[in-house]
């Protein structure tokens, strides 16, 4: 019912900053969260970022200050933009939409940070 394509994603150097963008079609009422996840090698999956339909937001420890999401009505896009890169954040980023009852998730994009 709920389609998500990402982008954005891509090598870039420490320090540097990253857009993605996470484009959803479908069936996409009643969605009560949306949330950017990554997983490193070997790492289970953990939540970057997320926003609530009523636009609050929250993120993990490692990233606040440096990432931030937010999202376009209009475009039923989801973003994160993230600056200051370091290598831990080296990973595949996963989009997510929730609704009560279920959820969708996008293909994964790879996030590179070296030098």
């Amino acid at each position: 019912q709920v389609q998500l394509v990402e982008s954005g994603g891509g090598l870039v150097q420490p320090g540097g900053s990253l857009r993605l963008s996470c484009a959803a079609s479908g069936t996409i009422f009643s969605i009560t969260a949306m949330g950017w996840y990554r997983q490193a090698p070997g790492q289970q999956r953990e939540m970057v970022a997320r926003i609530t339909s009523n636009g609050r937001t929250n993120y993990v420890d490692a990233v606040k200050g440096r990432f931030t999401i937010s999202r376009d009505d209009a475009k039923n896009t989801l973003y994160l933009q993230m600056n200051n890169l370091k290598p831990e954040d080296t990973a595949v980023y996963y989009c997510n939409f929730a609704r009560p009852l279920n959820e969708y998730w996008g293909q994964g994009t790879q996030v590179t940070v070296s030098s």
